[in-house]
């Protein structure tokens, strides 16, 4: 297999975000009075977007529209203020990112953390590397797992989504990637399990960053 471009998720994949993101949404949770949770339940509430992190650390009786709006607005504003207090990239990532670059390999990032977030947090903690093009959420296309964004990349790139390597650690990351037609690697550093990323369509799981040598 001939790869000329890789596609990296964010959260889970070259950043280990789930500190922060947790440090966030708790506090939001204790200002409206609402349980905590802890650091082990937030890599299944991650992944969909701020929106579902939100409804999903919210009691189930207390995820009604209004609440949802009032705390997604409260993490907002929370998590802007800790964006890389704690956040660092997996161990690995740096040396895979140097030799995807001495290999020439495009390098894009694709993200459903809000743009504004998104640019900050990659400008801030990944600057030593060049990356062609880095997205976050944004409300003139749909997020991950719809493959609209994967395949705008493709296009601006003037690549085939066969060209592309797609890594990521979440079953909405395999989706996306088979339904834009790139190649899904399933990263087991980040948030979720093997059988959730086999069972989103993933071709290929690695153990650490370095393991994805072979493909480059």
């Amino acid at each position: 297999m001939q790869f000329n471009a890789i596609l990296f998720d964010l959260d889970g994949t070259l950043l280990n975000t789930l500190d922060d993101l947790a440090d966030a949404m708790n506090a939001v949770l204790r200002h409206h009075n609402f349980v905590e949770h802890d650091i082990t339940a937030y890599p299944y509430f991650i992944g969909n977007g701020l929106a579902a992190l939100v409804h999903r650390a919210l009691p189930e009786g207390s995820r009604d529209d209004a609440t949802v709006s009032i705390c997604l607005e409260a993490l907002n504003k929370e998590y802007r203020n800790r964006l890389t207090a704690k956040t660092r990239p997996y161990g690995g990532i740096p040396e895979l990112l140097d030799k995807c670059t001495v290999s020439g390999l495009k390098m894009v990032i694709l993200s459903n953390k809000p743009d504004p977030a998104t640019q900050k947090i990659v400008a801030a903690l990944l600057s030593s590397w060049h990356f062609e093009i880095v997205r976050g959420s944004r409300s003139d296309i749909p997020p991950k797992p719809d493959p609209a964004a994967a395949l705008l990349m493709s296009r601006t790139l003037g690549m085939a989504p066969g060209d592309f390597i797609y890594l990521g650690d979440s079953d909405v990351d395999m989706q996306t990637a088979t339904a834009a037609g790139m190649f899904a690697v399933g990263a087991l550093w980040g948030f979720r399990d093997a059988p959730e990323l086999i069972k989103g369509g993933a071709r290929m799981l690695i153990k650490t960053p370095m393991d994805l040598i072979p493909l480059i």
